[in-house]
């Protein structure tokens, strides 16, 4: 019969720090991207849509 698997050792809950980088990276970029959409979301509410819909539309048309 098989043997039940048992680690000989405990695995440490602690992350490397390979990982931990990681982890500190994902954080940091979602904390810009949630700070880019809130600045966005305030410049919408003051200027209002007009100004974002010209933004997009001068983008476009510089493209081409």
């Amino acid at each position: 019969m098989a043997q039940p698997f048992s680690p000989s050792h405990e695995v440490p809950a602690v992350l490397s720090p390979a990982r931990r980088a990681g982890a500190v990276v994902a954080i940091a970029a979602a904390g810009l991207g949630a700070a880019l959409v809130l600045g966005a979301l305030i410049l919408w509410v003051r200027y209002g849509t007009t100004v974002f819909f010209e933004m997009i539309a001068s983008g476009i048309a510089a493209c081409f």
